[in-house]
């Protein structure tokens, strides 16, 4: 198994992305340390997934939990040597001159802060062991525009712009940091985001939203981590700094 004894840090480990990531890496051998803000929501989807696991609660925006999470990773297992950086929130609909401060600042302390510091400190660990592969979660929204979601662009935009210093940062080290770049997902983000978009109107959200997909649909959680597993692997060897889009051919029109 391409992960067998590997052990694989996944925050936002709770959502829909994290679970799926979960579940295949559990499947190819991998010991798991999941990540989210609540316990109950933790012990939900650890229910759902096979293998050697711990479970660890953190708010990603607070250095101190962040650390504590690292290290109790390391305590437990000895080392890290894949880091799924996922945790994110899509933050309030509303055009730039509707919108308040407040929802920006919240965005981005999850989406920007929160994985910079998750890179912060586990590439303190990876560094010195001198291999690791890291996976940040970023978006489509990090490349493209989308009247009413301008934090939540902003921090994806951020987000490619970390990952691709981080990679040059830790290339000496043997370590790669690489993001995948999803179009809309069929998770409990999407349905907030079609609620926040037309509340009410959620079903006409949706098909609007899966009719600016080429391919007309929305991708499901399982295709996303597979791409994550294919970054994260052997098999993705010489690849770092890069962002790849799995988006359906959205970019391809939109772009």
């Amino acid at each position: 198994m391409e992960f067998n004894n590997k052990v694989v840090l996944i925050t936002g480990a709770a959502g829909g992305i994290g679970i799926a990531a979960a579940k295949k890496f559990a499947a190819e051998g991998a010991k798991l340390a999941l990540v989210d803000l609540s316990q109950e929501a933790l012990e939900k989807a650890a229910a759902s997934i096979d293998g050697e696991k711990i479970l660890l609660t953190a708010n990603v925006a607070k250095e101190e939990e962040v650390a504590n999470y690292v290290q109790k990773t390391k305590e437990h297992f000895g080392h890290i040597d894949v880091f799924v950086n996922n945790a994110g929130i899509n933050g309030e609909f509303g055009n730039i001159v509707d919108s308040s401060v407040e929802n920006l600042e919240k965005v981005l302390s999850v989406n920007v802060v929160g994985a910079y510091l998750g890179l912060k400190h586990v590439l303190k660990v990876m560094t010195e062991q001198k291999s690791g592969a890291v996976v940040n979660t970023a978006s489509n929204g990090g490349l493209l525009g989308a009247p009413g979601m301008s934090a939540y662009i902003a921090s994806k935009h951020a987000l490619i712009g970390i990952n691709k210093t981080a990679a040059l940062e830790v290339a000496d080290y043997g370590v790669r940091v690489n993001a995948v770049a999803p179009s809309g997902v069929d998770t409990a983000m999407m349905r907030s985001i079609e609620t926040n978009a037309a509340k009410g109107h959620e079903e006409e959200a949706r098909k609007g939203f899966e009719a600016s997909v080429p391919m007309n649909r929305y991708a499901t959680a399982e295709e996303i981590a597979d791409l994550m597993l294919f970054l994260a692997s052997d098999k993705a060897s010489f690849i770092t700094g890069s962002y790849y889009r799995i988006d359906g051919g959205q970019g391809t029109t939109s772009a």
